[in-house]
């Protein structure tokens, strides 16, 4: 029992070391900011962007002509939305300290966090500064981002709007990033991408999340298929029932011709 308390001191006492080269706090910068605003806004527009609802507006003019029906996701309804609940959802990121650059923001338990808490459950005692209570709440780091994300927001409105209302063709992290709000400065960050690890947990969330999608995407489109194929029979039955119903008259039909000829006769 020595021994593991001993390692898991260590262990402790390493990742402290590290940190101590650099700043404790290492807060995020422009780009990293609008970087993770960029990524979350394209994710919530995608959400949102699925449904088939019309808004009916109710509005009356004086011929007491009412405004057409508007798509959901061409209002302005959907775009405030967004704009008001895009820098919450910077909250369900976590700082992995163990990561470069704009990698250490990321949705996921960092791998350190999980090492610490996998020896917690075996029984193991780790001695940390931080209280075990506070291990999951919301890094200093991670506050900052969603701050810095609120002002960003309000700032960059109406680029965004513009681009909302546009075609929407380019890239929003190209239009609202590279060009307006680090435009002539660093972007380096915009193409650090994280290359999972063996073992590491949001890794792993990443790479369930992304096959649950392509699942999902899968069955949809395996179900529309089938959706086809039932119609497809359907209209095939209804014109065979048609023909056979025609077939029908025109055989009663003869035969009362019939009938009538062997009569006269």
């Amino acid at each position: 029992m020595r021994a593991l308390i001993l390692t898991a001191l260590v262990f402790v006492s390493a990742q402290a070391k590290t940190g101590e080269d650099d700043e404790w706090v290492h807060l995020p910068n422009k780009c990293e900011v609008c970087k993770f605003l960029s990524i979350e806004m394209k994710s919530a527009f995608e959400e949102t962007g699925k449904t088939k609802a019309v808004i009916d507006t109710n509005y009356r003019f004086l011929d007491n002509k009412g405004a057409p029906p508007i798509k959901y996701v061409k209002s302005d309804i959907r775009f405030i939305e967004v704009m008001e609940s895009v820098c919450s959802r910077i909250l369900q990121y976590s700082l992995h300290k163990e990561r470069d650059g704009s990698n250490r923001f990321a949705k996921g338990m960092s791998e350190t966090f999980s090492t610490l808490h996998n020896l917690v459950h075996k029984g193991v005692k780790v001695v940390m500064d931080i209280p075990y209570e506070l291990w999951n709440e919301t890094s200093a780091e991670v506050a900052d981002l969603k701050k810095q994300c609120d002002v960003m927001i309000e700032q960059y409105e109406e680029v965004i709007e513009d681009w909302y209302k546009g075609s929407q063709e380019e890239d929003l992290t190209t239009h609202l990033c590279e060009k307006h709000v680090l435009k002539g400065q660093d972007i380096s960050c915009l193409q650090e991408n994280w290359v999972g690890k063996k073992g590491d947990t949001a890794a792993i969330a990443e790479d369930k999340k992304k096959k649950k999608s392509k699942k999902k995407a899968k069955n949809s489109e395996n179900g529309q298929k089938k959706e086809k194929k039932v119609k497809k029979k359907k209209r095939k039955n209804k014109l065979s029932g048609e023909n056979s119903d025609k077939l029908k008259k025109e055989d009663g039909h003869a035969s009362h011709e019939d009938i009538q000829g062997k009569t006269e006769l």
